[in-house]
């Protein structure tokens, strides 16, 4: 008898016994793909979708491990992470998700990852289907819209490491009353270590319950409705806290000095509260510290303080924004040689620039809002080529350095409301990566715009305000598509406004106010998309790590949170805007502003604009204010939709001699009334006005061409009936 083939042997247990372990269990892949059956219930769409493809490895001939967004581990292989965020990312707009779409994924007991963050769930936290998740190590839920409390099932996960639930709508307390859940955490059986919770709607409870979870290493609880003051037992509990989020609050009091305690502190945010008292010095004295964040309360900084601060080579950031500085740029910040985000804005310091804090090299520096003077050293741009400059509404002075644009990765820089003069340096062209905003408003510059503005294709807001420049404006801008904000306002430009400045599809606000422009207004604006739908705005983001884990965060500054611009000497916070007053302009008002569907401010003021007022602006359903004053506008003012709903102020009409209308209280002539435009009745009256039309003219011009052609003898008339008739023949 012959003996089998080894190595048929071999491939025989290869494909029969090992293969199959290669390959995710049939539950498992079932269950995946009953959850992206889900998703294309709720959204039929999501297949055609710009991420559509993320899902598109999902079918049933394959294994799951090789699918993407899945990883898989161990012989036999199992499914241990999902990576599921932002799965309608392309879809606009994006459907809403109900909680229930998670059920599928609660019979896959191996996981240990999963991140459903970003995709709009609502409903409440299924915290019964977690339960199943045992295994689970890292759960991120935040970006979503989740109600109600945290569910305390949560917390009886054995190996759950990092719980992130930031950006939702949660409420209530930590284990909301559950009194077996809260003995199991504070049996120090709990291995959490992450918890983020910022941006929901968590009240004082919620910290006072957090202080049992004596793991923790991460607490984020910014952007919450927290009023209280710091519990002053804080440093007894969190021994091992390293990272503390507790800004953008109501917190009051002082900082606890029980805090001193907390020997692993890395970061500590505690900025935009209503923290009052001293800052503490001994903040400076964690041998870890990296990032201080204590600006926007209000906390004071004793000035006549005369012990040094002693050097910290960890730290990399400090906010001290509206802590009372006064006077110069403290010395002791010369010691923290390693600081490479400074704010110091809204306190009282003044004098020039120290040469020491010249050659300090920060990447952000942020002296707003104080008393600064002189002019700024070219040191400050070749030593240490920051990535955001904001050095607004001091007193500098002087020409801008010619080396200005040298940091080619500068993404703001915001010198506004200061004394500078001169031109604008050519090199600030070199700035490729300028990618915020250029805000050079509310100085003394003179001369042009430099050509080569249009390499900033990145530039999302562009504010040259309230200067001195000169010249035409130029079609070059056009040509940064990016451009969300243009606001060249009280300036000396002349020449006509270029119709390729319309075609910027981004533009958002648009201000060229206060000028001597002339020619007429140019009359196609349907390129002016930001203004006819809301875009998908460029978000701006940095990338940071975070406990040894990476997570996107938007990088929200003060100075770009809203786009609000000066407007009658007010602040607006519009974000459709078109405002060309105070110019030279005539002509007629171009019947396309009617399609610009979402302005909300439209300002033509002293102008000499000639014609009527479009009924077209009707149409404009968000119109709030609309500006027609001093031109030379005739006519009745459009009644209906839109104008005759918004409040109107007469003075927004003033000083047009041929306008009338019960706006500003001025009849009309009966033979200029229009009717109100009511576009929904006309539209379902049409038809039957049609055919009604249709028979009374045909009638009417049957009539009279029958009349014509009798005068003219087209017709002959038969002879009297008083002739006798010819004898009839009789039959035969």
């Amino acid at each position: 008898m012959e003996r089998p083939c080894p190595l048929l042997t071999f491939f025989c247990f290869f494909f029969f016994f090992f293969l199959p372990c290669l390959s995710c269990p049939e539950y498992q892949k079932q269950a995946l793909l009953l959850f992206k059956s889900s998703i294309l219930a709720i959204s039929p769409s999501f297949n055609s979708s710009d991420d559509s493809d993320q899902l598109q490895s999902w079918n049933s001939s394959s294994s799951c491990c090789g699918w993407g967004r899945v990883e898989c581990r161990g012989i036999p292989r199992v499914v241990i992470a999902l990576y599921l965020t932002n799965l309608f990312t392309g879809l606009s707009p994006q459907p809403q998700v109900e909680s229930t779409i998670l059920a599928p994924l609660f019979h896959i007991r191996s996981l240990e990852d999963l991140d459903i963050s970003d995709n709009n769930i609502q409903g409440e936290i299924p915290g019964v289907g977690f339960t199943n998740l045992s295994n689970l190590a890292l759960l991120d839920m935040s970006g979503n819209n989740f109600k109600g409390s945290i569910p305390p099932q949560l917390f009886r996960l054995p190996y759950l490491r990092q719980l992130h639930l930031g950006g939702n709508s949660l409420t209530g307390k930590l284990f909301h009353d559950d009194e077996e859940t809260e003995k199991y955490v504070i049996s120090s059986t709990s291995k959490l270590q992450v918890l983020s919770l910022s941006g929901n709607k968590f009240s004082d409870g919620m910290l006072l319950s957090i202080l049992c979870l004596k793991g923790l290493e991460l607490l984020d609880l910014s952007h919450n409705d927290l009023s209280m003051e710091i519990p002053t037992e804080i440093g007894n509990y969190l021994l091992n806290i390293s990272t503390l989020v507790l800004s953008n609050n109501r917190l009051t009091g002082g900082i606890p000095s029980s805090m001193r305690r907390l020997s692993k502190l890395e970061l500590l945010f505690l900025g935009n509260n209503l923290l009052t008292g001293e800052i503490p010095t001994w903040l400076f004295y964690f041998k870890g510290l990296t990032a201080l964040y204590v600006g926007g309360n209000r906390l004071i900084w004793n000035n006549s303080v005369t012990v040094e601060i002693a050097p910290n080579p960890s730290l990399r950031r400090l906010d001290l924004k509206s802590c009372g500085l006064v006077g110069e740029i403290p010395k002791w910040i010369s010691n923290q040689t390693g600081v490479r985000f400074l704010d110091l804005s809204k306190n009282n310091l003044r004098g020039e620039l120290p040469e020491w804090f010249v050659e300090m090299r920060f990447k952000s520096l942020i002296l707003s809002d104080n008393e600064f003077t002189g002019s700024l050293s070219p040191r400050l741009f070749s030593k240490s080529s920051p990535v955001v400059l904001a050095l607004s509404r001091n007193s500098f002075s002087g020409e801008l350095p010619k080396n200005i644009g040298f940091p080619t990765f500068l993404w703001v820089l915001s010198l506004k409301e200061n004394n500078f003069s001169g031109p604008i340096p050519l090199s600030l062209v070199q700035c490729i990566a300028l990618r915020l905003f250029l805000a050079l408003g509310g100085n003394k510059l003179s001369g042009g715009l430099p050509f080569n503005l249009t390499k900033l294709s990145n530039l999302e807001r562009l504010e040259l305000q309230d200067n001195n420049l000169t010249g035409e404006l130029p079609n070059f801008l056009s040509r940064i598509s990016t451009l969300q904000v243009l606001n060249l306002r009280n300036n000396s430009f002349q020449g006509s406004i270029p119709q390729s400045i319309f075609n910027l599809r981004s533009l958002r606000i648009l201000d060229v106010s206060d000028n001597n422009l002339t020619g007429e207004i140019p009359k196609e604006s349907d390129n002016l998309v930001g203004m006819i739908e809301t875009p998908n705005l460029p978000s701006s983001i940095i990338q940071i790590n975070y406990l040894g884990y990476q997570k996107w965060f938007r990088q929200v500054r003060p100075y770009y949170r809203d786009l609000v611009v000066n407007w009658k000497k007010s602040k607006q916070g519009a974000l459709k805007l078109l405002n060309i007053s105070g110019n030279k302009l005539s002509g007629k008002i171009p019947t396309s502003f009617g399609d610009l569907e979402n302005i909300e401010t439209l300002d033509l003021s002293h102008n000499k604009l000639s014609g009527s007022i479009p009924p077209a602006l009707t149409k404009l359903q968000q119109l709030t204010i609309l500006d027609v004053s001093n031109n030379e506008l005739v006519g009745p003012i459009p009644d209906g939709g839109q104008m005759g709903t918004m409040v109107l102020d007469p003075n927004y009409f003033a000083n047009n001699s041929g306008l009338c209308g019960i706006q500003i209280r001025v009849p009309c002539p009966k033979e200029q009334l229009t009717p109100p435009v009511k576009i929904e009745e006309d539209d379902h009256k049409e038809p039957w006005l049609l055919w009604e039309s249709v028979w009374i003219g045909y009638s009417i011009g049957l009539l009279v061409a029958i009349g014509i052609m009798l005068g003219i003898g087209y017709f002959t008339l038969p002879p009297p009936f008083n002739r006798r008739l010819p004898p009839q023949r009789p039959i035969r």
